[in-house]
């Protein structure tokens, strides 16, 4: 349940967080349950997000709204970056050659991945700023950060209860260049 509830902020919230857990096959029941959660997630970060901004209806209207179409951006390109990532880590097995030109592609692919989640974190910023003052778009913005170091947390406190490698953390303590984890390279 609780993997279930990460899963769910990571994938509503943060935007690099999402590519660090696997996400639940389509048509698992354990994806309508983790719907189910981020959309009670998503409902409760709406409130207090509106709550502590003090938004109007209508800017609470428009960010749900900016919320929701960034988000599904962000997903999706998140899903393309795990399946990048797997491939890659499919193609770096300690017994098997890699294809240099399959793992040049997949490395091409993170950097464009990374490009693109930058771009998609500027066009929502940018289409925030209609609407929301500057005090608000930068408390909206820290408390998005809050959150993510909360789950962070929680991933971390999840790995030392399960111990190294537990929790999807990769195969074989693989680093992609510059020493971030996959995950990391991911968003």
């Amino acid at each position: 349940m609780k993997r279930l509830w990460m899963l769910s902020v990571a994938v509503l919230l943060v935007p690099g967080l999402a590519a660090q857990e696997p996400l639940p096959p389509r048509g698992r029941p354990d994806s309508a349950e983790a719907e189910r959660l981020r959309a009670q997630i998503e409902e409760r970060f709406a409130q207090r997000v509106q709550r502590e901004l003090r938004l109007t209806p209508d800017q609470a209207t428009k960010l749900r709204a900016s919320q929701e179409r960034f988000g599904t951006r962000r997903r999706a390109l998140m899903r393309q970056q795990i399946e990048r990532r797997m491939a890659l880590q499919d193609q770096m097995q300690p017994v098997v050659a890699a294809n240099g030109d399959s793992v040049k592609k997949l490395m091409d692919g993170f950097q464009a991945g990374r490009a693109e989640m930058f771009k998609i974190e500027q066009d929502e910023d940018r289409e925030m700023a209609g609407y929301l003052t500057p005090v608000q778009r930068a408390r909206y913005q820290m408390m998005r950060q809050r959150l993510l170091e909360r789950v962070n947390e929680m991933r971390e406190q999840r790995r030392g209860r399960m111990g190294p490698g537990a929790g999807g953390g990769g195969r074989g303590g693989m680093r992609p260049p510059g020493g971030r984890s996959w995950r990391a390279a991911a968003s």
